[in-house]
């Protein structure tokens, strides 16, 4: 219906401009001296018209001309972008999928077809990195260097391929120059955090977790493992200075008191330095409201000396009424005992522990035991047990 209205209209405008022309019966004189032409008025307007037309047609087949080398150059650059945009993507996906060589080489052709930036160069820089062409890899992360927008990207990879590498040193470097541009990031904090776990600097690692902790990018729960190695390196260093040992366990907070997998590891590096029986409190309040065969086991580090020792002792047995059958708890006690020099019970806790749960601590301290009995043949035939249980385990 549309295409028959087009049609009729435009019959109808030629009909129009043809009894127009019809009616028009002026004409147009033209002088050039010495020439003269008369010509009608309708037939000027048509060669005007045409001539319009043809002069509009020229100039836009000049133009175009004109303009065919820029257009030819602004197809090549697209066919570039083009290639270097599929070969980025694929170094990307060759790289995720652990196909090194061909994101390296993917790589390559991204670079050279034009995308000259810091992103296809570190794609080849950790390519290169994990084929361990050290040659290579330098020479990428270089151009990843070179632009300025790849500053940040290339010190946060350079940062991280170090760590990895055992290159503490350059990591180092990497994170200070970080720091020195004022940049802040939640990548920058966890590399910082690897850095100073590798170097043993376990107050920055309290101070990095804390700040990550408090961006909200780590939870609570991942937090409690790396504070608590911290805090058990730190007791580990002190062990030669008790009194700053000492100090740092006062200042501990609720949450690592409250941690039955911290105080176990704690207690043989509080033991080493003497000062087990400030552990015995938080121990106990620990077994006596949840259960802990392994913690149980260690209790004999922090029983004390003297008085302290036979209030332990009690403590333990009161214990055993509740857990009869808890091969950590009568070693613990079968300990306490030999310390105290109560030989008989010592015995019986042990050989009840050993039938229990046969392990390597429980003969040796059989071993001991009998070797204070004047029995010699027998703590050999233990001690060689506790060998062979050693070993297997």
């Amino acid at each position: 219906m549309r295409s028959l209205l087009w049609v009729i209209a435009i019959f109808a405008f030629a009909v129009g401009v043809a009894m127009l022309a019809d009616a028009n019966s002026g004409y147009m004189l033209v002088v050039f001296p010495p020439w003269r032409a008369q010509v009608s008025l309708n037939l000027a307007i048509l060669v005007l018209l045409f001539g319009f037309i043809a002069a509009y047609g020229l100039t836009r087949v000049v133009s175009r001309a004109m303009d065919l080398p820029g257009r030819v150059g602004l197809s090549r650059a697209r066919r570039r972008q083009d290639k270097a945009f599929r070969s980025m993507r694929d170094a990307l996906q060759a790289l995720f999928e652990g196909r090194f060589s061909d994101s390296l080489r993917q790589a390559r052709i991204a670079y050279a077809s034009g995308d000259e930036s810091p992103v296809a160069a570190l794609v080849a820089a950790r390519a290169a990195h994990a084929l361990n062409d050290d040659k290579s890899y330098r020479q990428w992360m270089a151009r990843a260097a070179e632009p300025r927008e790849g500053r940040i990207a290339g010190l946060l990879t350079g940062a991280e391929l170090a760590i990895e590498d055992g290159d503490l040193a350059s990591a180092g470097k990497s994170l200070q120059a970080l720091r020195d541009t004022d940049h802040r990031s939640t990548s920058a904090l966890r590399l910082a955090l690897d850095l100073a776990r590798a170097e043993g600097r376990w107050g920055d690692v309290r101070e990095t977790i804390g700040q990550l902790t408090s961006n909200k990018a780590i939870t609570a729960e991942q937090a409690r493992p790396l504070l608590r190695q911290a805090h058990i390196e730190d007791l580990r260093a002190l062990v030669s200075r008790p009194e700053l040992q000492l100090d740092h366990w006062r200042k501990l907070g609720k949450d690592e008191l409250a941690d039955p997998e911290f105080v176990s590891q704690a207690l043989p590096l509080l033991a080493a330095a003497g000062q087990g029986a400030v552990a015995r409190r938080v121990v106990e309040r620990l077994l006596d409201a949840n259960w802990d065969s392994a913690l149980a086991r260690k209790y004999v580090l922090c029983s004390g000396q003297a008085e302290e020792a036979g209030d332990a002792l009690a403590k333990g047995e009161r214990w055993l009424v509740d857990h009869p059958d808890d091969a950590g708890l009568l070693f613990s006690l079968g300990r306490q005992c030999m310390a105290a020099q109560i030989w008989g019970k010592a015995q019986s806790y042990l050989e009840h522990s050993q039938r229990l749960q046969p392990s390597a601590d429980v003969r040796l301290a059989l071993g001991d035991l009998m070797a204070a009995l004047g029995r010699g043949a027998e703590a050999a035939v233990h001690y060689r047990d506790a060998a062979r249980l050693a070993i297997v385990v």
